[in-house]
């Protein structure tokens, strides 16, 4: 930050979404504010359409309204920050509230109303290291700003509550979910770097070189403080930015260590791209762990071509996860360990076969553990984590590699299931977890694919395999299902004096406006501004298959709900391919009807409803009803009003609506019958497969009798 973009704002302000947060409303009412209100402050900075206010006055003119939200300390300390303009300024501004935060605990007798000023920061860092003193020396100001000194009392207010260190790790971990910084690089997630220190262990030099905010360094000390043991953290990270913060947070870690009286070095933060200009080369760690940007292929191939650290491979222009790979194996010490986090492709792609497969050869590469999805913002795929050694040429080589499937954990199970996996590996008394975990033999990987991806190579659990007896059982059942699915039809004949055929037809319109038939649909819901419910509702789905409602539409709280189900009414969907009508059943009843169904209440002294169900659903009808809906490919807008129906007897209604009936039933039953038929299918495969199931004797005796006749 320099002095003269540091001093753009003479006082604190807040965008039209701090103000809102400040209210707890949303940014609609705050331009109703501005409308509605001549008091209403004048914007200091900012554009037409994102305009900045000060901050004091916003704030008298909420308490004067009384729409000031009460905040907590915590909150208002994270408001500072996230309102600063300029905006673009927001990462140095939490490295300043982070070295001023330092200097503090560093020296908690040295405490007053004002903070210090910056040359004082300065020199009271410059008495911890000078390194650190310079890195928080090029982002501040001459002077505090109003907006800075505001923020700063802010944070002295927090570190007050909750402590020094406490407080930073609040402000980062807000930082790291927020927009302005980019998730994935700045911050590990916890629940990824508690899987990685567990995995890499504790030893005396750890070193991250891509470390972005520090997270996992950050992680690994504490760990280590801890357990009683002694780590010196290495880091290089590229954005001068993230390279602050993460020096600050190992210093915090640092002066816990030292004034619980265990003499740790401090830690060595360096500032560059760990590829094209190493500011550690000689470092050999215990423990290197890393979490680098995926697909950067401007990485510098051409420039690193004869580069000693590709003992494995020059890495192809499209592998740079190969390369970071091999600066890693570089900067470990013999029996050291590393763990990088990994794009899953990288475990298949052709183009990094060689590589891998030399990893393997000279046992480098010892284990690939994939994690669950989600875990890593903003991509939602399974990322995986490599633990790679460099072996002692006088110890044996591993000849086996672990694979570890963990996508199916939870987060609090994860570094358990993961932790108990490599330890078993590095024990003497291994055994596989069948669909967690398993070794495979070096020799066995080295095919044309060389493909790493767990999944591949970790087998499902025998459970995952239905019992035998089970899938024998489910045969009977299945039989049975069928028998009684062919009797369930109704008995029909060829005729061509049916009662139905000669009957004259209606108009449903004018039926309609009768009184004898009305037609319900649930009103489009306009959007909602404030409070909410969530309702559940019956889909076309819920409608086809007879069950209860597993739908949710959200509402207004003050909009009426949609049309209930009753019973003896027709339910149908808005848009289709074909026209279903259903009479709805008992589960269905009082169910709020969802967006895209319709129903069709009748006078059940006139009409029967399972007859009118049968007669809307004849195929021609969607021709006559239909009309092109642009929402769905191929599917129609149902207007039931087009229609016509038979004009009968009830008696004769009624016959006509059993059959209609059991039409339905059977085509609901038909679709239940296929789902089992298919999972019953897919058990026999699995059990003749894995052995579970063999064929019957008859069938043998069969194939040998076909086979003699045939010779």
């Amino acid at each position: 930050m320099t002095p003269e973009s540091s001093a753009t704002a003479n006082a604190a302000t807040l965008t039209a979404s701090g103000i809102a947060r400040l209210a707890n409303v949303g940014r609609a009412a705050v331009s109703n504010w501005r409308r509605r209100y001549a008091d209403f402050p004048t914007p200091v900075g900012g554009t037409p359409t994102s305009p900045s206010f000060d901050a004091q006055e916003v704030e008298h003119w909420l308490r004067r309204h009384g729409r000031l939200h009460q905040t907590s300390i915590e909150q208002q300390a994270w408001r500072h920050i996230e309102s600063y303009q300029p905006a673009a300024h927001i990462s140095d501004v939490l490295g300043i509230v982070g070295a001023h935060l330092l200097a503090r605990a560093a020296r908690p007798d040295d405490s007053g109303d004002n903070p210090p000023t910056p040359r004082q920061l300065v020199a009271r860092l410059r008495a911890l290291d000078a390194t650190l003193a310079t890195m928080v020396s090029d982002v501040l100001p001459r002077q505090w700003t109003a907006q800075l000194t505001a923020l700063l009392r802010s944070a002295d207010q927090l570190s007050s509550a909750r402590g020094a260190e406490s407080a930073f790790e609040y402000l980062h971990s807000q930082y790291v979910s927020s927009a302005q910084s980019v998730s994935g690089l700045a911050g590990t997630p916890e629940s990824v770097a508690d899987v990685m220190v567990t995995v890499a262990g504790v030893g005396t030099h750890t070193f991250d070189f891509t470390s972005g905010t520090g997270s996992i360094l950050r992680m690994a000390a504490d760990r280590a403080l801890r357990t009683g043991a002694t780590t010196r953290c290495f880091a290089q990270e590229i954005n001068p930015q993230y390279a602050l913060i993460t020096s600050l947070r190992l210093w915090f870690v640092h002066l816990r260590a030292q004034q619980a009286g265990h003499r740790t070095p401090p830690p060595v933060v360096h500032v560059g791209d760990s590829l094209l200009a190493d500011a550690l080369p000689d470092l050999r760690a215990d423990v290197v762990v890393a979490n680098f940007p995926f697909g950067i292929h401007d990485w510098g191939h051409d420039r690193l071509a004869y580069d000693p650290r590709w003992a494995y491979g020059l890495p192809p222009r499209t592998e740079p996860e190969l390369a970071w790979v091999q600066h890693a194996l570089a900067h470990l010490s013999p029996n050291g360990t590393a763990v990088v986090l990994m794009p899953p492709a990288t475990a298949s792609r052709p183009a990094g076969r060689r590589i891998r497969a030399e990893l393997i050869r000279r046992h480098a590469l010892r284990a690939i553990i994939a994690l669950p999805a989600g875990l890593m913002p903003p991509t939602n795929i399974g990322l995986h984590i490599w633990v790679l050694t460099q072996p002692d040429p006088q110890h044996p080589h591993v000849g086996e590699l672990l694979f570890v499937d963990a996508t199916a954990s939870t987060g609090e199970d994860l570094t358990d299931t993961i932790g108990a996996a490599w330890a078993a590996y590095q024990s003497h008394h291994y055994a596989q977890a069948p669909g967690v975990h398993r070794t495979i033999a070096a020799i066995d990987l080295l095919d044309d694919e060389v493909d790493l991806t767990p999944q591949r190579h970790v087998p499902q659990p025998t459970e995952l395999t239905a019992e035998p007896a089970r899938i024998i059982a489910n045969l009977s059942d299945f039989d049975h299902l069928l028998e009684q699915l062919r009797h369930s039809l109704p008995a029909v004949h060829q005729t061509d004096t049916a009662p139905l055929r000669q009957a004259p037809h209606a108009d449903i319109a004018d039926l309609i406006r009768s009184g004898s038939i009305s037609v319900h649909r649930t009103a489009t819901r306009r959007r909602a501004a404030n409070a909410t419910v969530n309702t559940r509702v019956l889909t076309a789905a819920d409608i086809m298959s007879g069950g209860p409602a597993t739908g949710y539409t959200v509402r207004a709280t003050d909009e009426p709900p949609g049309p209930r189900v009753r019973a003896d009414d027709i339910l149908i969907s808005v848009i289709g391919h074909r026209i279903n009508a259903r009479v709805a059943t008992s589960e269905q009843l009082d169910a709020e009807l969802g967006p895209g169904t319709q129903l069709i209440r009748v006078d059940t002294t006139r009409f029967d409803p399972w007859f009118i169900a049968g007669v809307i659903s004849r195929t021609d009808n969607l021709r006559i009803a239909g009309r092109a809906a642009s929402t769905i490919n191929g599917a129609a807008r149902i207007d039931i009003k087009r229609l016509t129906i038979p004009v009968m007897p009830l008696s004769q209604q009624q016959d006509y609506g059993q059959a209609f009936r059991k039409l339905a039933e059977f085509r609901t039953a038909l679709d239940r019958i296929t789902g089992s038929g298919a999972v019953l299918a897919r058990d026999i495969v699995d059990g003749l497969t894995t052995g579970t199931l063999g064929l019957t004797p008859s069938v043998t005796a069969l194939r040998a009798t076909d086979t003699d006749a045939t010779g």
